[in-house]
């Protein structure tokens, strides 16, 4: 807003939209996302998998077409978060005069995070790819047992 036009053009005027409107900029930044963020959220939304409950476990089925296991990490980050992550990397055997005409093959990175249930047992997930298709299991814990009824004799007096 020019304040000359109101007839503010005193420096204090000058001073205070000067202070207004980096106010602006300094909400912005931190309203704006990181780019690790961005990064994170493209390689998730890129990433489709399935999830099942079982009576005894919890199945996250992902493709993984062309993938090598070493490409490939399944962790538990901050105490109960599966991640599933990797890296997909272009060939690197590129022949003199070869060029591509259409690329479609997503490569990069890719990462999906889980927050699994109380009741999912963290050392007992198991991982494996077959076919291009990775399947991490993750057992249920047993169900807490119900609590017995305490009984308290009643004594004579």
């Amino acid at each position: 807003m020019d304040l000359r036009m109101l007839g503010l053009d005193s420096p204090l005027f000058s001073a205070l939209a000067h202070l207004a409107d980096s106010s602006d900029d300094h909400e912005k930044s931190f309203t704006t996302p990181t780019r690790t963020y961005v990064r994170d959220a493209r390689a998730m939304a890129s990433t489709p998998a399935d999830v099942k409950e079982l009576p005894s476990s919890y199945v996250f089925t992902i493709d993984m077409p062309g993938l090598k296991t070493e490409d490939m990490k399944v962790q538990i980050e901050e105490g109960n978060v599966l991640v599933i992550s990797g890296e997909r990397k272009r060939p690197e055997e590129e022949k003199e005069g070869v060029k591509y005409l259409r690329m479609e093959r997503r490569m990069g990175k890719f990462m999906r995070k889980f927050v699994l249930p109380e009741n999912a047992n963290l050392d007992t997930i198991s991982a494996v790819c077959q076919d291009g298709v990775l399947t991490v299991t993750v057992q249920k814990l047993p169900p807490p047992e119900p609590k017995k009824p305490k009984t308290v004799e009643v004594k004579v007096a």
